[in-house]
Formats: structure tokens, C-alpha cells, sequence
């Protein structure tokens, strides 16, 4: 398999892709799509009167969580996006980090959050990651969409967060360059301008919107997950939007200085 681009579409994206589909059949490069689907996860939660927990951007998944996670993103999400990407004449095909063991992970330990010691449930830890499967779909010609659920060695099912997911994908198959898109784009110093964005994010420019509170959430996950693409040896790295693959005019290219 040559080297790939690795893709992740965050879900306040999937609901308005635009021309996605169209800029991708412009990369000439192998492409591996990976989705998120927290925002329609809340929503069919909210309609089965469930509220979810989410801290520090990260997901607590409970036994409703881990059923609602797998209805919305191996099921409704991954055969959207799939049937999207085949009606735009890109041979598409469905999975998750279960089917081929593609994501073997472990629960994860529970973590001290402001003084709190959070257990996130059914949240997956990567421990390896088995590429047989995304290779046999690639050299057939295949695109391959997936879901971020993993599978521990007995058999259990977790949630795993996307952007963890299209990190370890692309190391695992040497990658060469991981994009990360976003509904409001690249990095903003102010989230109600445009014209904020940052060309580039170095580590100080990282802090600097830690200190100052513009980078928080899913955007922190976000930039500490490219940060460590970088380290883990993927020469390029961006958090952009759904439409700008290609001229990225309204992206942030994440560096390492």
C-alpha cells in the first residue's frame, strides 16, 4: 500500500460537506477516511432522554452511550458517508476499528480531572493497530470509511475518540499527511472572526491559546492529537475544513516550531 492520506471529518461536519467528495477525487494518494459523530450521538441521546457527559472534550461512554455510539457511527453515519462517497463515483466501503480487529485497544484508566477522578466507561485505549484489512480494501481499489470503535481481546466493544483513531491510522501506515477537518475550519484566535486564523500553530501559539482561552475542547484534543502525529513521524499535518482540502486558504498547518 502506498503512502496514504489520512482524513478525519468531525460529525458537526457530515451534515454539510459541500464539495468534499469532489476535492477528493483530485488527491492522488490513497485516502482513508475516519468520522467522528458526537454531535448526532447528543441528539439521538437526547431523544431517548439520555444526557451525555462529555469532559475536557472527551466522551464518558456508558453501556447506553457504547449502544448509541455504535447505532449512530457504524450504522447510520458510516453508511451515509459511504453512500455519498459511491454516488460521487468513489468506490467507498464501510467498517470499524472492529471488523479485522483493526483497533485492538484496552479500557481506559480513569483520569484526575480537576480534582476529580472521572471513569469514562467503555472508552477504548489504542494497544495496536492491525492494517491487513485497510490494505486488502486499498489495493482493491477501495476507499475505506470508519467508524471509531475498537475491540479489547475478549471481545468488548469500545468507543475510541476519532481524532485518536486518525492518528494512529496514519502512523501505522506511514502516512503522509493527516487532515483534520472541522465545521469552523482551521484555528481561530477568535471564534466570531474569519480573519483570525492561523496560518500556522507552534507549540507557543498552543500555549498562548491555552492561556487565553481560545483553544479549549475538541480543538485542544485536536491539537495535542496532531502534535504527537508530528512527533510519531508524519511530516504533515492540518486542521482545516471540510471545503478547502485542496487550497487550504482558511487552514492551519500544524508545526513543530
Amino acid at each position: 500500500m502506498r503512502a496514504p492520506v489520512v482524513i478525519k471529518i468531525g460529525g458537526g461536519t457530515i451534515e454539510n460537506l459541500g464539495l468534499f467528495w469532489d476535492q477528493l477525487k483530485l488527491i492522488k494518494s490513497p485516502l482513508i477516511i475516519v468520522h467522528g459523530g458526537g454531535i448526532q450521538s447528543s441528539k439521538l441521546a437526547n431523544r431517548l432522554g439520555h444526557t451525555p457527559r462529555i469532559i475536557n472534550g472527551r466522551r464518558v461512554t456508558g453501556n447506553l452511550d457504547l449502544n448509541i455510539a455504535e447505532w449512530t457511527m457504524r450504522g447510520a453515519i458510516n453508511v451515509q458517508l459511504v453512500a455519498q462517497a459511491n454516488t460521487c463515483n468513489l468506490k467507498a466501503v464501510g467498517l470499524s476499528g472492529v471488523d479485522g480487529s483493526i483497533l485492538n485497544v484496552r479500557r481506559r484508566e480513569p483520569w484526575l480531572i480537576d480534582g476529580e477522578m472521572v471513569d469514562f466507561g467503555w472508552v477504548g485505549e489504542i494497544v495496536s493497530v492491525d492494517t491487513t484489512l485497510i490494505e486488502t480494501v486499498s489495493n482493491a481499489g477501495f476507499m475505506p470509511i470508519i467508524a471509531p470503535l475498537g475491540v479489547d481481546a475478549i471481545g468488548q466493544r469500545y468507543n475510541v475518540n476519532a481524532d485518536t483513531v486518525a492518528c494512529a491510522l496514519a502512523v501505522a501506515t506511514q502516512a503522509e499527511e493527516l487532515l483534520l477537518i472541522t465545521d469552523t475550519g482551521g484555528v481561530l484566535r477568535d471564534p466570531t472572526d474569519q480573519g483570525s486564523i492561523l496560518r500556522t500553530c507552534s507549540p507557543t501559539d498552543e500555549a498562548a491559546g491555552i492561556d487565553q482561552g481560545w483553544i479549549t475542547g475538541g480543538m485542544l484534543v485536536k491539537l495535542r492529537i496532531a502534535r504527537e502525529a508530528l512527533v510519531l513521524g508524519i511530516p504533515s499535518v492540518w486542521v482545516l475544513g471540510a471545503n478547502d482540502l485542496l487550497q487550504r486558504q482558511k487552514a492551519t498547518s500544524v508545526i513543530t516550531g
